[in-house]
């Protein structure tokens, strides 16, 4: 494998195209559908076009280790991709599994080519959707709710607390478990301290998913 090889399959993993759809993305730049048949100018534009969408080899994982998702509305759809895993909807949370829901949304084969909010709002209108029938999220801003309970972080982590404890018919406990979780008072839970709730809400939900499946 050549070093264009190389990094024109690095980068279609990181912008997360394969198969059919790399081809038909070879294609649309340079009239082949196989680097084989590409001459080496021809290469350098599908390489080109990779880094113009986000392909960037030094900055291509998070700290897991996993590719990074990139483009305009990724950060959005990708957090309420991992809430519908917290809330046990999802059961896989990758990227690639994003992609495919956001194709079958929308029609356009990754996150990275959502140009425009119309195109973006049918994925996240959609997941939103199905987050509050299955996850039985509540994203209304009631007026008597007080202003913390406005955070998607509260609403996701309610209805996980929700699912955890189905009989419970008041906050009270809700509340002391979030500060145990995060050393501070609901009313002080910053965005990152919401996901701190979430994540360890959703391992929960998840174990108890399993034990009811054994």
């Amino acid at each position: 494998m050549t070093s264009s090889h190389a990094a024109i399959h690095v980068g279609l993993k990181h912008i997360g195209i394969e198969g059919e759809d790399a081809r038909d993305f070879y294609e649309r730049l340079t009239g082949k559908r196989s680097l084989r048949d590409m001459s080496p100018k021809q290469q350098d534009a599908v390489i080109d076009e990779l880094r113009r969408l986000g392909f960037n080899k030094a900055n291509v994982r998070r700290p897991d280790g996993r590719p990074k998702l990139t483009g305009r509305f990724a950060a959005k759809l990708q957090a309420l991709w991992i809430a519908a895993h917290n809330l046990g909807i999802v059961e896989n949370r990758d990227d690639a599994a994003l992609i495919a829901f956001v194709k079958r949304q929308t029609g356009i084969d990754h996150v990275r080519f959502l140009k425009f909010p119309d195109d973006a709002r049918k994925s996240v209108e959609a997941l939103k959707a199905w987050i509050a029938r299955v996850g039985g999220v509540d994203w209304s801003d009631g007026k008597l709710r007080p202003d913390y309970a406005h955070a998607d972080g509260y609403k996701i982590a309610w209805a996980q607390w929700r699912k955890l404890n189905p009989h419970a018919t008041s906050t009270s406990a809700f509340l002391e478990a979030v500060k145990e979780l995060t050393g501070v008072p609901v009313d002080q839970c910053s965005k990152d301290d919401w996901i701190t709730v979430m994540n360890a809400f959703g391992r929960r939900v998840r174990a108890t998913k399993r034990k009811v499946a054994v």
